[in-house]
Order: C-alpha cells, then sequence, then structure tokens
C-alpha cells in the first residue's frame, strides 16, 4: 500500500495451487487505524502459493491486530516497492506498457457512458474536476482525465513519480485547451488523505485501492464522499481474482475478487450505478472491472411507488 501515495501494476492470474510468484499488483497505502476484521466470503491464497482460508486470517497475519507497528510496516514496505521501479509507462505498468492504449480506450469509453448520463451539460457552462488517485506519473491524467475535465488533481505518495507527473502534465506538454490543466499534486496515502469538501465531480481510484487494507479502504471512502459534490461519483478500475482473494506479498497489495469487492461496496453504503469488463489485455493478466459508485438509492427504490393493480377485480359489497 502506500504511506505516501502508491501506484499499482497488473498481475498475472496465479491458479490456486501454484507457487510461482505473479508480475506486480496495484499500490496503495494504509493507516495506522486498528484492523476491524470484516467477515469476507472465502478463502485465497498468497503469491508463494499458501492458502488463507479466510480474508479475516490473511490480514490478521499481514497487518495484524491492532498493531500499529505491523501495519505501518505493511505500508512503507508497499512504497518502498514502488520507489524502487523506474518512473514511466513501462516501469508502473510492470512491464506490460503495451496495455496502456486499449487501457486508456476502455476507460474512455466507460467516462463517456458516465458523462452523459450524469453531467449532461459538462462544457455547456459546468466546469469539471475530478481526483486521480494512486496517479503515478500521470499516465490516466494526461491520457484521458485532463481532456475531459477542466481541473485535475493528482494523489500519489511516490515522490519521483509525482515530480515526473507534473512535468508530464506542465502545459507546455499538453495539447489541450487551456481552461483543463493539473492544479495539485498530493504526495499523501490514500489512507491518510482527506479531500477538499464538495470538490470533485469524479474521484477516478484505478490499481491502488489493493495496497488498501479492508478497514481502511471503508475509512478512505467514508471520507471521500465528502469530497464529492452532489451528483459526484467514484469511478475505480481494478484487477479482479476469479475467487477469493491473491496476496502479492512482494509489492503488499491484494487483488479481490468480484463478490469480495461487492461486499465491501456494502460495508460503504455505496451502489454500482455501471460496471465493465476491459477487453484487450493478454490473457496471462488478472481480469479488470470498471465501477461506477454512487451513494445514490439504487434506481429501483428510489421514487418507488407502489404498483396499481389495474386488472385486479373490485370488491363486492
Amino acid at each position: 500500500m502506500y504511506h505516501h501515495l502508491m501506484h499499482r501494476t497488473l498481475i498475472p492470474k496465479i491458479p490456486p495451487s501454484s507457487s510461482s510468484s505473479p508480475h506486480k499488483s496495484n499500490l496503495t497505502r494504509v493507516g495506522i487505524n486498528k484492523l476491524n476484521c470484516i467477515q469476507m466470503d472465502g478463502g485465497g491464497v498468497d503469491s508463494d502459493g499458501r492458502a488463507f482460508t479466510s480474508a479475516e486470517e490473511m490480514w490478521r497475519e499481514a497487518v495484524g491486530d491492532g498493531d500499529p507497528l505491523k501495519k505501518s510496516q505493511w505500508y512503507s514496505e508497499g512504497v518502498g516497492y514502488w520507489q524502487g521501479v523506474e518512473a514511466t509507462v513501462d516501469g508502473v505498468l510492470g512491464g506490460y506498457g503495451h496495455v496502456n492504449k486499449p487501457d486508456i480506450e476502455g476507460s474512455e469509453a466507460f467516462l463517456n457512458s458516465i458523462l452523459a448520463e450524469r453531467f449532461p451539460d459538462a462544457g455547456r457552462g459546468r466546469r469539471l474536476v475530478t481526483l486521480d488517485c494512486g496517479s503515478g506519473i500521470g499516465r490516466i491524467s494526461k491520457n484521458l482525465l485532463i481532456r475531459y475535465f477542466n481541473e485535475v488533481d493528482l494523489l500519489e505518495p511516490v515522490s519521483h513519480f509525482l515530480d515526473t507527473a507534473r512535468e508530464n502534465l506542465a502545459p507546455e506538454n499538453l495539447m489541450v485547451a487551456e481552461d483543463h490543466k493539473a492544479v495539485n499534486f498530493f504526495c499523501v496515502p490514500l489512507q491518510e488523505f482527506t479531500p477538499e469538501a464538495e470538490r470533485y465531480d469524479i474521484i477516478w481510484i484505478q490499481w491502488c485501492i489493493g495496497h488498501l487494507s479492508d478497514d481502511d479502504l471503508i475509512s478512505f471512502f467514508d471520507r471521500a464522499k465528502g469530497g464529492l459534490k452532489p451528483g459526484g461519483l467514484f469511478i475505480l478500475k481494478e484487477n479482479i481474482a476469479r475467487s477469493g482473494f491473491v496476496l502479492d506479498n512482494q509489492d503488499k497489495s491484494i487483488t479481490r475478487s468480484d463478490s469480495y469487492f461487492k461486499q465491501l461496496f456494502k460495508q460503504c453504503s455505496l451502489n454500482i450505478l455501471k460496471m465493465k469488463d476491459q477487453k484487450g489485455f493478454p490473457d496471462e493478466l488478472f481480469a479488470v472491472k470498471m465501477y461506477a459508485l454512487t451513494t445514490d438509492l439504487p434506481k429501483k427504490t428510489q421514487n418507488s411507488k407502489p404498483k396499481k393493480h389495474v386488472n385486479r377485480p373490485g370488491i363486492i359489497r
């Protein structure tokens, strides 16, 4: 995870019986609150092939139960891993720089569907603001977000990544309108960050939430909700395990399954507005899924009215 801001990478699929180490994973950073072990269905494995019967068992071993030093070490080692990675597209993508194009294309299609539905007045008097969490070298901000948002803030705990992001997003290195710009560069860990109240239309979180323990993930979303404007939302893009979870012992991150994430979303009181699978990645990599998350009530319950039984026979009196 990140004690400052971390970055992330893709992890090849690991069969439960495999003892080989996966490539790299995502990055994140966590705080040092007492671990509240959240009951999650199913077990998982780590990158050395060790099996865990539950997420609770894994987290107790990884970050301890109320041990601030052990949890701090988890995050420090995660950031430390990324501090040794070259600040290039190939570096932050774990040697898979060629997935940058399909990644951006998939994200852009998903983002466009959200903007059309939630912000139809964008560009016609409404200025959009976004936060890029685990921004790394500004890969997503430069190739995607800066083209759609008037202001982009970047959050990244690895200082040399953020230095490169400043260069990449300098006005002279961009081909966008003058009113589209990178504004703030926060060198802060995700688990320690609290956004400015009601600043953001969309908070983009990609390949970094895997560095947070379950309780810190929930705490992050609870704080981050306050940073959303009315009608704002989160977009989470992450590696997805086939079932349970896969723990990466090298960069201190966890790849969760879709069902694991959905249990966490419920704990966060977040509802899925849309979700979509990423296409065009090599088969050896984990599946990747995009979620648009909102605090709105699900449509089926929002403003719902009792159904009228128009064909029901009248009561004979």
